[in-house]
């Protein structure tokens, strides 16, 4: 709504009523903080400043409590106290591995658990955060998959990930030092737990608030999104997020990749390769991003790889496939393919023109690894036989 647009009926109950209880400012955008100041008694002359000021506490300083925003008057400070708070995500438990990789288990409003991960790499620091509560797209190899859906992250959930991750970093910057351009949080993958495209509205409001240059400021260019295909949902991506897409393929046929990603029996492979051909933002120095999770006997033939290449160059897709070793988990009906074969798989594609990049495997001595995220309490309620017969192993 343009910030002098007349508030109508329709639009806002008059006199603008606040809800019951304080009000937590993270995860707002900036008209959603915009209407809820003024609901709270902020003149509308003051708004915008005040917006400001109290974005730049937040997302900037990384300030939690009314009293040490000094440049707000004591007064506005107690309105401020009276009507809001500033809360993110509790920090159940953090463990670190031998690699440096840190998961963090935190935990949201109702109790529910969700996980996040920071990889700490030579010339990045790159955040995996989660979206939803569990996941509903059981892909078979994924561990977090087997965890069934709870409810969407709200967006200050989502942001809230960003900034726990910066607390234990200690990576807010201190009124009146130096600036400091070297970050150790510098990336942000949307690849923890759930599809974030079946909770666009929310994770775009919190990529926005990320991104914003007032606050965590971090480029679009430095935040993927990575989707198993939710085909509609794509080019609204590059729209209203604007950031790197990574699709979660594993497949080159339909018949395996229903298996895998049974999402495809929705959106089969040619739907999701047309969506791609059209993302606004795909050029050569943003190039789509092709997880490719490597299996044994079930993917990883030379033959995928060909007709892996052929999909790219057949949608002329700028693109780089990313090689997955499969992280192996209890009950697990996979087996990791051999370095050999990864290796082999890799070369026929950078051999084609693509680069073809071995993920290294981080954080696999603490479950960190890429398709294990699942909440320790729901790991702690199911016995090995209970996992393996969840994966249809018993």
């Amino acid at each position: 709504m343009p910030a002098d647009a007349p508030i109508t009926q329709d639009v806002m109950t008059i006199p603008r009523k606040l809800p019951a209880g304080p009000t937590n400012l993270v995860g707002l955008t900036r008209p959603q903080l915009r209407e809820a100041l003024l609901a709270a008694g902020t003149p509308e002359k003051q708004v915008k400043m005040r917006v400001n000021q109290v974005w730049q506490w937040i997302y900037h300083w990384g300030v939690r409590e009314f009293d040490e925003m000094t440049n707000l008057a004591k007064p506005y400070r107690a309105l401020l106290a009276d009507n809001f708070v500033v809360e993110i995500p509790e920090v159940v438990s953090k463990q670190v591995s031998e690699d440096g990789t840190r998961k963090y288990l935190v935990r949201i409003a109702g109790g529910h658990e969700v996980e996040v991960v920071y990889i700490p790499e030579d010339d990045r620091g790159t955040l995996c955060i989660s979206s939803q509560v569990g996941c509903t797209l059981t892909c078979s190899f994924c561990h977090t998959g087997t965890q069934k859906l709870v409810r969407n992250l709200t967006a200050a959930e989502i942001v809230g990930q960003i900034m726990m991750a910066r607390d234990d970093l200690n990576e807010w910057p201190e009124p009146g030092a130096p600036k400091d351009e070297t970050r150790l949080l510098s990336n942000i993958v949307l690849m923890g737990m759930g599809e974030p495209l079946y909770n666009f509205d929310n994770v775009r409001d919190a990529m926005l608030i990320a991104m914003d240059g007032e606050g965590i400021s971090l480029s679009r260019r430095r935040i993927t999104l990575s989707t198993s295909g939710v085909v509609p949902e794509i080019a609204r991506t590059a729209e209203e997020i604007g950031c790197l897409l990574a699709i979660s393929f594993h497949a080159t046929t339909d018949e395996t990749r229903d298996v895998l990603v049974p999402i495809n029996k929705r959106w089969k492979i040619d739907e999701l390769l047309q969506a791609l051909a059209a993302y606004p933002k795909v050029s050569n120095s943003e190039r789509i991003t092709f997880e490719y999770v490597m299996l044994h006997g079930v993917n990883d033939s030379d033959e995928d790889a060909h007709r892996l290449i052929e999909h790219i160059k057949r949608y002329d897709i700028p693109a780089k496939i990313n090689l997955i070793p499969f992280n192996e988990w209890p009950g697990a009906p996979y087996k990791r393919s051999s370095n050999n074969r990864i290796r082999a798989f890799a070369n026929i594609i950078y051999q084609a023109g693509y680069a073809s990049p071995i993920r290294k495997t981080r954080g696999e001595d603490i479950m960190a690894a890429c398709g294990q995220l699942k909440s320790a309490t729901e790991r702690a309620r199911k016995s090995r036989k209970q996992i393996e017969a969840d994966a249809g192993l018993s």
